[in-house]
Protein backbone atom coordinates (compact mmCIF):
# COMPACT_ATOMS: atom_id res chain seq x y z
CA UNK A 1 0.00 0.00 0.00
CA UNK A 2 1.08 3.64 -0.05
CA UNK A 3 -0.34 6.36 1.32
CA UNK A 4 0.02 9.84 -0.07
CA UNK A 5 -0.53 12.77 2.63
CA UNK A 6 0.50 16.30 3.51
CA UNK A 7 1.35 17.20 6.76
CA UNK A 8 -0.14 20.47 6.74
CA UNK A 9 -3.60 19.67 6.00
CA UNK A 10 -6.55 18.23 7.99
CA UNK A 11 -8.18 15.43 6.18
CA UNK A 12 -4.72 13.78 5.75
CA UNK A 13 -4.38 13.44 9.57
CA UNK A 14 -7.55 12.05 9.99
CA UNK A 15 -6.32 9.61 7.44
CA UNK A 16 -3.23 9.39 9.39
CA UNK A 17 -4.62 9.08 12.73
CA UNK A 18 -6.76 6.12 11.82
CA UNK A 19 -3.46 4.47 10.72
CA UNK A 20 -2.26 4.93 13.30
CA UNK A 21 -4.44 4.04 15.55
CA UNK A 22 -4.62 0.30 13.60
CA UNK A 23 -1.29 0.06 14.52
CA UNK A 24 -0.19 0.16 10.78
CA UNK A 25 3.15 1.15 8.63
CA UNK A 26 2.51 1.99 5.46
CA UNK A 27 4.58 3.55 3.13
CA UNK A 28 3.87 7.07 2.65
CA UNK A 29 4.51 10.05 0.48
CA UNK A 30 4.13 13.69 1.39
CA UNK A 31 2.69 16.09 -1.06
CA UNK A 32 2.99 19.75 -0.41
CA UNK A 33 -0.26 21.59 -0.69
CA UNK A 34 1.52 24.85 -0.04
CA UNK A 35 3.74 24.09 -3.02
CA UNK A 36 1.29 22.99 -5.32
CA UNK A 37 1.94 19.72 -5.56
CA UNK A 38 -1.55 18.04 -5.83
CA UNK A 39 -1.52 19.70 -9.02
CA UNK A 40 1.37 18.34 -10.52
CA UNK A 41 1.07 15.77 -13.81
CA UNK A 42 2.65 13.18 -11.74
CA UNK A 43 0.04 13.51 -8.95
CA UNK A 44 -3.14 13.90 -11.14
CA UNK A 45 -2.36 10.37 -13.02
CA UNK A 46 -2.89 9.34 -9.58
CA UNK A 47 -5.88 11.13 -7.93
CA UNK A 48 -7.39 13.43 -11.21
CA UNK A 49 -9.47 14.97 -8.28
CA UNK A 50 -6.33 16.49 -6.90
CA UNK A 51 -7.54 16.27 -3.77
CA UNK A 52 -5.47 14.00 -0.35
CA UNK A 53 -5.48 11.49 1.20
CA UNK A 54 -5.08 8.78 -1.22
CA UNK A 55 -4.65 5.46 -0.65
CA UNK A 56 -3.43 3.01 -3.06
CA UNK A 57 -4.77 -0.52 -1.94
CA UNK A 58 -2.25 -3.56 -2.48
CA UNK A 59 -5.44 -5.11 -4.72
CA UNK A 60 -4.43 -1.68 -6.99
CA UNK A 61 -7.43 0.27 -6.23
CA UNK A 62 -7.22 4.03 -5.41
CA UNK A 63 -9.00 5.36 -2.68
CA UNK A 64 -9.58 8.83 -2.31
CA UNK A 65 -11.80 9.93 0.52
CA UNK A 66 -11.48 9.27 4.38
CA UNK A 67 -14.86 7.18 4.76
CA UNK A 68 -13.21 5.17 1.74
CA UNK A 69 -9.95 4.64 3.22
CA UNK A 70 -11.34 3.71 6.76
CA UNK A 71 -13.43 1.33 5.30
CA UNK A 72 -11.30 -0.81 3.68
CA UNK A 73 -8.58 -0.52 6.42
CA UNK A 74 -11.21 -1.34 8.96
CA UNK A 75 -12.39 -4.39 6.42
CA UNK A 76 -8.77 -5.64 6.64
CA UNK A 77 -7.68 -5.06 9.78
CA UNK A 78 -10.55 -5.45 12.37
CA UNK A 79 -8.87 -4.63 15.31
CA UNK A 80 -9.21 -2.47 16.97
CA UNK A 81 -12.53 -1.64 15.46
CA UNK A 82 -12.43 1.88 14.76
CA UNK A 83 -16.17 2.25 13.15
CA UNK A 84 -17.87 0.45 15.65
CA UNK A 85 -18.86 -3.34 15.68
CA UNK A 86 -22.60 -3.96 16.58
CA UNK A 87 -25.39 -2.48 14.03
CA UNK A 88 -26.09 -0.01 16.49
CA UNK A 89 -22.91 1.34 16.38
CA UNK A 90 -21.56 1.41 13.24
CA UNK A 91 -24.66 3.74 12.38
CA UNK A 92 -24.14 5.99 15.05
CA UNK A 93 -20.48 6.21 14.04
CA UNK A 94 -21.20 6.72 10.87
CA UNK A 95 -23.86 9.34 11.75
CA UNK A 96 -21.80 11.52 13.56
CA UNK A 97 -18.93 11.54 11.37
CA UNK A 98 -20.62 12.66 8.95
CA UNK A 99 -22.51 15.27 11.47
CA UNK A 100 -18.67 16.58 12.42
CA UNK A 101 -17.98 17.06 8.59
CA UNK A 102 -20.65 18.97 7.60
CA UNK A 103 -21.16 20.91 11.16
CA UNK A 104 -17.34 21.16 11.95
CA UNK A 105 -15.31 20.31 8.53
CA UNK A 106 -17.03 22.27 6.34
CA UNK A 107 -17.43 25.92 7.49
CA UNK A 108 -13.63 25.45 8.97
CA UNK A 109 -12.61 25.21 5.51
CA UNK A 110 -15.33 27.59 3.75
CA UNK A 111 -14.12 30.28 6.32
CA UNK A 112 -10.10 29.60 5.74
CA UNK A 113 -10.58 29.39 1.78
CA UNK A 114 -13.10 32.45 1.64
CA UNK A 115 -10.79 34.65 3.97
CA UNK A 116 -7.00 33.72 3.51
CA UNK A 117 -5.21 35.69 0.80
CA UNK A 118 -2.68 32.55 -0.23
CA UNK A 119 -6.17 31.03 -0.93
CA UNK A 120 -7.45 33.43 -3.67
CA UNK A 121 -9.10 31.87 -6.28
CA UNK A 122 -8.43 28.56 -4.91
CA UNK A 123 -11.67 28.78 -2.79
CA UNK A 124 -12.53 25.07 -3.42
CA UNK A 125 -10.21 22.03 -3.68
CA UNK A 126 -9.30 20.83 -6.49
CA UNK A 127 -8.87 21.34 -10.19
CA UNK A 128 -10.64 24.62 -11.24
CA UNK A 129 -10.51 27.54 -9.74
CA UNK A 130 -13.07 28.92 -7.76
CA UNK A 131 -13.16 32.84 -6.31
CA UNK A 132 -13.17 33.67 -2.85
CA UNK A 133 -16.58 34.71 -1.35
CA UNK A 134 -16.36 36.96 1.29
CA UNK A 135 -19.55 36.24 2.33
CA UNK A 136 -19.17 32.26 2.79
CA UNK A 137 -16.30 33.05 5.42
CA UNK A 138 -18.32 35.36 7.74
CA UNK A 139 -20.94 32.56 7.29
CA UNK A 140 -18.67 30.03 7.86
CA UNK A 141 -17.35 31.56 11.63
CA UNK A 142 -21.45 31.44 12.33
CA UNK A 143 -21.42 28.02 11.91
CA UNK A 144 -17.89 27.01 13.36
CA UNK A 145 -19.18 29.15 16.68
CA UNK A 146 -22.72 26.14 16.47
CA UNK A 147 -20.61 23.20 15.74
CA UNK A 148 -18.58 24.01 19.15
CA UNK A 149 -22.07 24.12 20.93
CA UNK A 150 -23.30 21.08 19.08
CA UNK A 151 -20.09 19.63 20.15
CA UNK A 152 -20.50 20.78 24.04
CA UNK A 153 -24.12 19.41 24.00
CA UNK A 154 -22.96 15.51 22.78
CA UNK A 155 -19.86 15.46 24.77
CA UNK A 156 -21.85 16.34 28.08
CA UNK A 157 -24.34 13.50 27.41
CA UNK A 158 -21.24 10.85 26.00
CA UNK A 159 -17.66 9.95 26.70
CA UNK A 160 -16.99 10.36 22.66
CA UNK A 161 -18.86 11.46 19.88
CA UNK A 162 -20.51 8.40 18.93
CA UNK A 163 -21.35 6.86 22.24
CA UNK A 164 -19.13 5.49 25.34
CA UNK A 165 -16.05 4.16 22.58
CA UNK A 166 -13.27 5.73 20.58
CA UNK A 167 -13.85 5.75 17.25
CA UNK A 168 -13.53 7.67 13.56
CA UNK A 169 -15.73 10.36 14.93
CA UNK A 170 -13.68 11.04 17.59
CA UNK A 171 -10.80 11.33 15.03
CA UNK A 172 -12.37 13.76 12.64
CA UNK A 173 -14.12 16.22 15.44
CA UNK A 174 -10.75 16.31 16.84
CA UNK A 175 -8.53 17.12 14.01
CA UNK A 176 -11.57 19.72 13.19
CA UNK A 177 -11.35 21.40 16.39
CA UNK A 178 -7.62 21.36 16.78
CA UNK A 179 -7.29 22.76 12.88
CA UNK A 180 -10.10 25.47 14.33
CA UNK A 181 -6.81 27.53 15.28
CA UNK A 182 -6.29 28.98 11.41
CA UNK A 183 -9.32 31.00 11.75
CA UNK A 184 -8.88 31.94 15.23
CA UNK A 185 -11.57 29.53 16.65
CA UNK A 186 -10.93 27.98 19.88
CA UNK A 187 -12.51 25.72 22.06
CA UNK A 188 -15.20 28.23 24.35
CA UNK A 189 -14.23 28.89 27.35
CA UNK A 190 -16.93 26.97 29.79
CA UNK A 191 -16.92 24.25 27.54
CA UNK A 192 -15.62 21.68 30.10
CA UNK A 193 -16.92 18.56 28.44
CA UNK A 194 -15.33 19.58 24.91
CA UNK A 195 -12.11 20.51 26.92
CA UNK A 196 -12.23 17.21 28.94
CA UNK A 197 -12.59 14.98 25.60
CA UNK A 198 -10.27 16.91 23.43
CA UNK A 199 -7.50 16.30 25.91
CA UNK A 200 -8.38 13.00 26.35
CA UNK A 201 -7.87 12.73 22.48
CA UNK A 202 -4.76 15.00 22.31
CA UNK A 203 -2.50 12.41 24.55
CA UNK A 204 -2.96 9.46 22.18
CA UNK A 205 -0.04 9.29 20.87
CA UNK A 206 -1.80 8.87 17.19
CA UNK A 207 -2.46 12.57 17.87
CA UNK A 208 1.25 13.76 17.93
CA UNK A 209 1.59 12.36 14.16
Amino acid sequence: MIFYDCSTAPNPRRARMFIAEKGLTIESRDISIAKGEQLSKDFLAINPRATIPVLVTDEGDTLTENLGIAAYLEARFPEPPLLGTTPSQKGAVAMWNATVEFHGGMPIAETLRNSNPHMKDRAIPGTINHAQIPELAERGRVRVAAFFTLLEQRLSESAYIAGDFFSLADISAFVFVDFARVIKARIPEGNSATQAWFDAIKSRPSASL
